[in-house]
This record gives structure tokens, sequence and C-alpha cells, in this order.
């Protein structure tokens, strides 16, 4: 006699089993290996820029390297103004991009009618694959000339220019990840806004946008990682003067950032000569700077959501 049969449905150790068990285990493996080596390539990178760059901070001096001076050719490595400039040129891009970027995000997750949003969504995706140097092209024929013209600059070729085109660059970020973040919130806070008897204008910025504000910070710093991290277009707008931005009148004057001083000037530099290590001593500095931005954009949020739990 033999024991009662397995039910039906119920799955055995049989050989088409063991086989998915088995491709289970191995994708799930993949994806490990995948993730811990994209931690692993950052750590390579960061290691290849000490290695590079770290020589700097021996061979010059700390008083001459972070000094109002950069002239290579005279053995001066001061990278003071680079930095500034790069901070300069990214804070009032973003300071343009905000406002337009969260405006439009509302625009489109709110007010835009759905045949609207399906139309716009596409398009903003597509801005944000257009070449960093057509738009350099874009900025030197028309906006820098309309910079010169309009605000009496001397030239064009100034930090308020390249804010121009980085605000451009990082609005296509900044729009879809806040209309993503506004996406998120429950509707259930729009319909206890609009029984309060709120209209659906005071739902929205008092209600829907603080709501999303994590989401919202998010993609401003996003948006402010594509800013500091753009070469091309700023090393063809921005006039690569490197001048210590001393007031607000900076703003309609040349300056170089950090990523155009070492996209100008690696491909000239003898390999390791003081000058070369400089260059990577600005990636190092670009890198830690990166670093903080989204390390205190990854704090605020943990520091919203933590608040929002405990309540």
């Amino acid at each position: 006699m033999t024991g009662p049969a397995a039910p039906r449905g119920v799955p055995g150790s049989t050989p088409r089993t063991r086989r998915t068990r088995f491709s289970e285990l191995a994708l799930e493996t993949l994806i490990r290996i995948l993730g811990f080596s994209t931690i692993g390539f950052v750590g390579l990178i960061f290691l290849f820029l000490l290695r590079e760059g770290l020589p700097v901070f021996f061979e010059v001096p700390p008083g001459s390297l972070f000094s109002t001076h950069w002239y290579p050719t005279f053995g001066i490595f001061g990278t003071l103004p680079l930095i500034l400039g790069s901070i300069l040129v990214t804070v009032i891009a973003i300071a343009i991009a905000l406002p337009l970027g969260v405006a439009a995000a509302v625009f489109v997750r709110e007010v835009a009618p759905r045949w609207a949003r399906e139309i716009l969504k596409p398009i903003i995706e597509v801005l944000a694959g257009i070449p960093s140097v057509v738009l350099g092209f874009f900025g030197v024929t028309f906006v820098a000339p309309l910079v010169r013209e309009v605000l009496g600059a001397p030239t064009g070729l100034t930090a308020f220019s390249g804010a121009l085109i980085l605000a451009y660059m990082a609005l296509p970020t900044i729009i879809s990840v806040a209309e993503d973040a506004l996406d998120s919130v429950p509707k259930a806070y729009r319909d206890a806004g609009l029984a309060m008897g709120a209209t659906k204008w005071q739902t929205i910025w008092r209600v829907v946008v603080p709501a999303a504000r994590s989401g919202i910070l998010t993609a401003v710093m996003l948006g402010m990682g594509r800013a500091i991290g753009e070469t091309m277009a700023v090393m063809m707008v921005t006039g690569n003067a490197a001048v210590m931005p001393r007031s607000l009148a900076s703003i309609l004057e040349p300056v170089r950032t950090m990523t155009a001083t070492i996209a100008a000037e690696m491909g000239e530099v003898a390999r390791g000569s003081t000058h070369y290590h400089a260059l990577f001593g600005i990636g190092i500095i670009l890198f830690v700077l990166t670093f903080l931005i989204n390390l205190a954009a990854a704090s605020a949020i943990f520091q919203k959501r933590r608040k929002g739990g405990l309540r």
C-alpha cells in the first residue's frame, strides 16, 4: 500500500521548484553584489583622489593653498577664488530654480488636467537630456549678450549668466522629484483640508506642500548636486577668470569654478607635478563639499521623519 498522495497545488521538492529557488537565490546574490559594488566604486574613486591629491597638502603650505590667487604658472595655488566662485554660481542657480521648480511641480501635479500632465511630464524629462555643451553654446550666443545689454555688465560672461544656465539644467531634476513627492501625499490630506473649509490653493500651500517637504528638500539637493558638478556649460559661460567674489557686484563679473578649472587645465599639466596634484586636490575639495551637501539633506530628512514618527 502506498501512503496518501500529496494535496494538489502544494509544491513539493520537484526539479522545477529547486530551479526556481536557485534562480531566486542567484538573483538575490546578484542584487547584493551590485548594491555593494556601487559603494565600492565610490570608495575607489575617493581613494584615487586621495592618492593623487593629498601630496599637494604637503607640497604647498595651507596658507598658500587657500589664498586668494590662482596662478599655477608662477607656483601660486590659491583655491579660495575657485571654491567661492562655485558656491556663488550654485547658490544663485538654486535661488532661481527652487521657486520655479516647486511652482512647476505643483502645477503639473495639482492644477493641470490629466491630459496636460501626460504631455508635460515627458517634455520635462526630455529637457534633462539636452547636452551641456549645447546649453553652453546657447548661453554664449543668447544669454551672455542679453545679460550685457539688459544689466549693463562689461561682459556677458559672468557668474549670473552661468547661474541662469545652471538653473535651467537643475529645473528638470527639481520638477520631477518634487512632483513625485507631491504625488506621494495621501489624498486624504487634500480631502481633509477641503472639508475644513480651505480653498484649493490653501490646501495646496498649507497642507500638501508641507507634507511633501522632505521630498522637495531632496529635489533641491539633487538639483544643487547637478549644478555644482556641471563643467562644460559653466566653463563656456562664466568667463573663466579666477577672481575673488568680494561683493554682490561680483554676480555681474567673470568667475571660475572648480570643475571648469580641472577641465581646462588637466590636459596641459605635467603628470606628478605640483600643479597636477593641486587639480586633484580641488577634486577632493569638490568631493567633500558634495558629500556634505548630501549629508545635510539626509540629516534633515531623517530629522523630519523622526519627528513625524514621534508625533
